[in-house]
């Protein structure tokens, strides 16, 4: 998740909740001042009941007049029940059906004189008043559906807007996050333009001190130094370049004269071929490691022409055969290859060449019979080229660092070499887009894999 979705987000969780804290406490305040408001309007019957009895002169013929025309329309299902002192039921509004009530209630009145009850449907208030002397029990009962629509109202209106603001906020603030990180977003276009070749590139700073132009200011110092850093191995391997080719080249001639032209014992002869072979490995070494140099992953592509496959193999086995003349190749077009087929990729033949060379001189020095067989597949999607030899095999130990640098395993024992070669060769296929990986199928076998994306 990247670092604008990640504030946004973060931002959203933290106002939702805050929002919704403060919400919950209006419903709440809201439902507190809708009962205190209700008992209040109970209240307020109950003195204007007492009083109307305090006034009446008689009360039983009255009080139907009275509570008929005083009626309060806000109390919903409003009943009342007027009770003498020694509990009996004097008056009731309740009409054309049967009039009950709680007992125990009137005997609490004893006591407590006033009780309210919110958990009864409809909400109850009892109060036992003296009048005149007497004392009466008073029962008033309703729904306070006035304040509970009101309730129910505010309940949607306020998850309606939980909902929308919690919405609004977050898309406000994806908004606003991308327009305060533009600045670093294209801080990292430009960083990530910059390759080994465009060291000199430097990323514009704009005239502020916030950390975003401190960030670019201290990232065009560092590709300063880099530069000086890179700009000086450059020089040196142009240098070394020019020093180490030279004097192999001089040894490979002279090594080779005094092997044609002189006579030598067998002994003398056999080292002198050792020494010229140790010199090639060490000339091909230098000369891979050298064009190398030249190319990285950004400026490679384009430099990619269309190279034939078979083309590359054959001419790396004529390099090779020099070196080893009974050193044999099995050349071979997987049936599963259509006859369409072009058998080219995109790609470097020099470098390709450096691959082949590195494959044939393993099979080569490692193989049993000096033999080689080169099998090809093209597919839709992929041109793949086996390369197998006989002989000794790698352990499964070895096998995960066969191409690491200066990694040699048991069977090199008696044979010289650098261990640079499959690192090489790993390294130029990354290049290309291509894998390769080693297998041993049977006791023996030597198998190499190369798969290139078409």
């Amino acid at each position: 998740m990247s670092l604008k979705r990640k504030i946004a987000l973060n931002l959203s969780i933290a106002f939702s909740l805050l929002f919704g804290i403060v919400m919950v406490i209006i419903y709440m305040s809201f439902n507190d001042f809708r009962r205190d408001e209700f008992k209040e309007r109970f209240r307020q019957r109950l003195e204007f009941t007492c009083h109307f009895i305090s006034e009446s002169k008689d009360f039983e013929e009255e009080a139907p007049v009275f509570f008929n025309e005083n009626s309060d329309n806000i109390l919903l299902n409003e009943k009342i029940l007027i009770f003498n002192a020694q509990k009996e039921l004097i008056y009731s509004t309740i009409k054309d059906q049967n009039v009950t009530w709680d007992a125990a209630l009137l005997k609490e009145l004893d006591q407590r004189k006033t009780i309210y009850t919110e958990k009864t449907i409809p909400e109850v208030y009892a109060a036992v008043k003296n009048i005149k002397g007497e004392d009466y029990y008073i029962l008033t009962s309703a729904y306070d559906s006035n304040g509970k629509s009101k309730l129910s109202y505010l309940k949607y209106l306020l998850i309606a807007a939980y909902v929308m603001s919690t919405l609004l906020i977050g898309l406000f603030s994806y908004y606003f996050m991308g327009q305060f990180l533009r600045p670093l977003e294209d801080l990292n276009k430009e960083i990530s333009e910059v390759t080994a070749h465009k060291l000199t590139t430097q990323i514009p700073v704009k005239q502020s001190q916030d950390e975003i132009s401190i960030l670019a200011q201290s990232f065009n110092t560092m590709i300063v130094r880099l530069n000086d850093v890179f700009q000086s191995q450059k020089d040196f391997t142009a240098s070394a370049s020019h020093e180490i080719r030279t004097p192999i080249t001089r040894m490979a001639f002279q090594l080779e004269n005094l092997i044609k032209f002189e006579q030598h014992s067998p002994e003398t002869l056999s080292s002198l071929r050792q020494i010229q072979k140790d010199v090639y490995q060490l000339s091909d070494l230098t000369n891979s490691l050298l064009l190398l140099t030249k190319f990285d992953k950004e400026n490679i592509q384009s430099l990619y022409e269309e190279v034939r496959i078979d083309e590359v193999i054959f001419s790396s086995f004529e390099t090779v055969e020099k070196s080893y003349p009974d050193l044999k190749m099995d050349f071979l077009i997987s049936e599963e290859t259509s006859e369409q087929a072009l058998l080219t990729i995109k790609g470097i033949q020099s470098l390709l060449d450096i691959v082949f060379i590195n494959l044939f001189k393993n099979a080569a020095a490692y193989s049993d019979n000096t033999e080689v067989d080169v099998l090809i597949t093209e597919t839709t999607s992929e041109l793949i080229v086996d390369v197998t030899s006989q002989g000794s095999t790698i352990s499964e130990d070895e096998q995960s660092k066969l191409f690491e640098a200066f990694m040699r395993g048991n069977n090199s024992q008696n044979i010289s070499g650098s261990g640079l070669g499959l690192r090489i060769v790993k390294r130029i296929l990354e290049y290309h887009g291509a894998d390769i990986t080693y297998s041993s199928p049977s006791e023996n076998i030597n198998n190499f894999s190369i798969r290139f994306k078409k």
